[in-house]
């Protein structure tokens, strides 16, 4: 037994990984829904790990990186993610129509008139700016508000910074400082122990999934699941050449980011993998005032995945009404989709409500969503890994474009944390 698991704990995580979602494959094939039942708590075991880190790591992490940086240089490094997170999400639009146009699926389905799908209200983009400001900081982290954390640790991060330049209240702020730095690494730590059980809580879910799918349900809308994978692989070429163009090693890039990809894959939740980004970004030496930022707002507003699965879904359901999508409602799409995937960050059931949405706008049945909760789950791991890369990506690239601005404090701290 000691041996084995001696074994178990020398393996590389991504291999444990990687066996655990062949195995869960396999185990939920065979098992069927009795295998999904008793699966089911080891997976909402890792799930409730991932998140019980959440958190601490979203706040140290930030607030230490703020404090390892400058305001120009925040401000600076804002800017080109915000423009990174627009042009990815239109590009994603644009791929998925492209590809659905190709391979047009849905052709020869019929609507079930009779189908409902409920649909989460809409708060609108205002609403979800005013969100982001929590009117109670305690709720903010009960409710794991990810903007309002984020806000939180930016300000607080922000104050601490001016507290250690301070003359009155210097060495205050250092000792603070020491205080939440030491915080931080705790939280690492563990951390380090939560991804032991990664590969075992990936195996559960995955069966737990497949499982609950079954063979009926892959084939009875396997063209919509072919095309959208076939959509997130092209998507995921175009993160490679523009890695290549902006000098990231795809190399380590992929040896670092393939274990919360596959995490995010089998999970379907961004949040709940962020731990793992978080460390994936830390082992590729980004500065922690970037990552700190960058994957927890990404988490929340930069879907790329899901902005794919909203321009397959309008052809899906254009196809099955039978009236394909012209130039101008494509071009709609791109727009009203681009919008809508950032402004329903952190809202409940975000995939349907992007969907209507979009749906709504460009005159599109939203009873065709129905059609598409059976694949749902199918649909939702491939658009998290999705998710998850981009963010990485992003991350990776602004680093790059960073370097000339870097001073030697933030080189130095990025060269140890390597």
């Amino acid at each position: 037994m000691k041996k084995a698991l001696r074994i178990y704990l020398d393996a590389s995580l991504i291999l444990r990984v990687s066996i655990a979602l062949v195995l869960g494959v396999i185990v939920g094939l065979l098992g069927g829904q009795a295998a999904a039942d008793w699966l089911a708590p080891f997976g909402d075991l890792l799930l409730r790990l991932l998140k019980f880190l959440i958190v601490p790591i979203v706040l140290f992490t930030l607030m230490v990186g703020i404090n390892q940086a400058n305001l120009g240089s925040m401000g600076r490094m804002g800017r080109k993610l915000f423009a990174y997170y627009v042009a990815t999400s239109a590009l994603a639009i644009v791929v998925g129509l492209a590809v659905a146009t190709l391979f047009e699926p849905g052709s020869g389905l019929r609507l079930d008139e009779n189908a409902q799908i409920e649909v989460p209200e809409d708060p609108g983009v205002a609403q979800v700016l005013l969100g982001i400001v929590p009117d109670n900081i305690v709720s903010a982290f009960a409710e794991m508000n990810l903007l309002g954390i984020i806000f939180t640790a930016f300000v607080f991060g922000i104050a601490l910074l001016k507290l250690r330049t301070s003359e009155t209240h210097g060495e205050l702020g250092e000792h603070l400082y020491k205080t939440i730095n030491g915080l931080n690494e705790v939280t690492l730590k563990v951390m380090a122990g939560v991804l032991h059980y990664v590969p075992i809580g990936v195996f559960a879910i995955v069966a737990e999934t497949v499982g609950k799918q079954g063979m009926n349900t892959i084939l009875s809308l396997g063209d919509m699941v072919a095309v959208l994978y076939i959509a997130l692989a092209v998507q995921f070429v175009l993160y490679c050449v523009l890695m290549r163009l902006f000098g990231v090693q795809l190399k380590s890039f992929f040896r670092e980011a393939r274990t919360p990809m596959a995490t995010a894959f089998a999970t379907q939740s961004s949040s709940g993998t962020l731990p793992l980004t978080l460390d994936a970004a830390r082992r590729l030496g980004l500065p922690r005032a970037l990552y700190g930022f960058s994957l927890p707002l990404g988490a929340t507003i930069n879907m790329d995945g899901a902005a794919i699965r909203i321009a397959i879904s309008a052809v899906f359901a254009a196809n099955v009404v039978g009236v394909p999508l012209d130039l101008m409602s494509m071009i709609e799409i791109v727009l009203i989709g681009t919008l809508t995937s950032i402004g329903t960050a952190g809202v409940p059931g975000a995939g349907i409500v992007m969907i209507a949405t979009v749906f709504s706008q460009v005159g599109l049945p939203i009873e065709t969503v129905a059609l598409l909760t059976s694949i749902d789950a199918l649909v939702g791991m491939g658009a998290t890994g999705l998710n998850v890369t981009g963010d990485l990506v992003g991350s990776s690239i602004i680093a790059r474009t960073e370097r000339k601005h870097e001073s030697a404090p933030e080189s130095s701290v990025c060269e140890s944390a390597v």
